[in-house]
């Protein structure tokens, strides 16, 4: 059975690529076991993604080489 974290205490960091922009980019939360959540910060109560925290890597990992 999978479970949804609880997400109601969860503290949100915009991407450090946003640039000082109002709200332009997604937020992510660390400090869930596996999954790291991701939000867009211009609906913050709206729908949260979960990633496997490796697959959440690989994709950062790609957006490092291709920066």
């Amino acid at each position: 059975m999978t479970r949804t974290p609880d997400l109601s205490n969860t503290v949100w960091r915009k991407s450090s690529y946003s640039e000082g922009g109002a709200n332009d980019c997604v937020e992510v939360a660390e400090g869930h076991s596996g999954i790291v959540p991701v939000r867009d910060s211009k609906v913050p109560a709206g729908q949260v993604l979960l990633f496997a925290a490796s697959s959440w890597s690989a994709f950062v990992h790609g957006v490092k080489e291709t920066a």
